[in-house]
């Protein structure tokens, strides 16, 4: 995905790509989710080769229907070198497709480990570039300098986690900060608002940043301390949503649960369109398509 603005070095911004990318296709984001159930649904086996399979059938089915696609690495991986090898095909497929591509890897860790995990899925040219990575930031923000650099030279994006809805996180997401430019804010929201101060540092001008966060759709914002309207503040911090369909949350509340920054919002399902199968993928597909749209209307 391109379009005609960029940096004035030739990249175009991962945020440009993104607030293009809605513009013409909307906000919804299909993850590739081969779980054991679905491969034996769709009548694949279980393995690097069902696995591959699924995938190329999942962007097949996305061309020219949505925008973007969020592969869980998890899913390959566990195969082993040739799942990492099959991922490598489907993301060429995706890039084909000219989907965005976030690479859901939720990396985290310091120093030179997280300089490889970023270099892996942000370089121009490596087997497993991606548009965008999830990253893991509990080890402290600091340990995302290199990642963030990265992002910013390669035009590539990065969603970082803030609030998920794994029940045992709200101890560690509410949990206030005692020191630093954060003092007295939650975790949650700690980690939200550096990723927007990070853009209106580093994107300044544009009207949308490449950091997002990840903020789970069925949580509670408030008791979470993240300030959404901070978020939409200018350039917008895009947030990339999980829990909708299959986890609960539904499309008809997107604008109600994101507020200002819904417009800045990747709505993802997976499982809810996965499960129709390999015949009813582009059917339900479209349906999601046109509800979502319908709800942001």
């Amino acid at each position: 995905m391109t379009n005609s603005t960029d940096d004035g070095h030739g990249i175009v911004p991962f945020g440009d790509r993104l607030a293009e990318t809605i513009d013409r296709y909307g906000h919804l984001c299909i993850g590739i989710d081969p779980h054991t159930y679905l491969l034996e649904q769709w009548g694949l086996p279980v393995s690097a080769v069902g696995a591959h399979a699924f995938g190329l059938r999942v962007v097949e089915a996305l061309k020219g229907r949505v925008g973007i696609v969020k592969p869980q690495v998890a899913f390959y991986e566990r195969f082993g070198s040739i799942g990492y090898k099959v991922l490598e095909e489907v993301f060429e497929a995706a890039r084909d497709a000219g989907l965005i591509v976030i690479a859901d890897v939720k990396r985290g860790d310091v120093g030179t480990t997280l300089e490889a995990y970023s270099e892996a899925w942000l370089t121009p040219g490596m087997p497993l570039e991606a548009d965008a990575m999830t990253l893991n930031p509990y080890q402290g923000f600091d340990t995302l300098a290199h990642p963030l650099q990265l992002a910013e030279t390669h035009g590539k994006g990065l969603f970082i986690l803030a609030a998920t809805s794994n029940p045992e996180s709200a101890s560690i997401q509410t949990a206030r900060r005692i020191r630093g430019s954060m003092n007295g804010r939650t975790v949650a929201g700690g980690i939200a608002g550096r990723a927007a101060k990070w853009n209106r540092e580093h994107a300044a001008g544009r009207s949308a940043g490449s950091i997002g966060v990840v903020l789970g759709a069925t949580l509670d914002f408030e008791f979470l301390g993240i300030d959404l309207d901070d978020l939409a503040g200018a350039p917008t911090t895009p947030v990339l949503a999980p829990g909708f369909g299959h986890q609960g949350a539904s499309f008809s509340d997107v604008r109600g649960i994101f507020g200002q920054v819904a417009d800045a919002t990747i709505v993802t399902s997976a499982r809810s369109v996965l499960a129709a199968g390999p015949d009813g993928l582009e059917h339900e597909i479209e349906a999601q398509v046109d509800a979502l749209r319908e709800a942001y209307a």
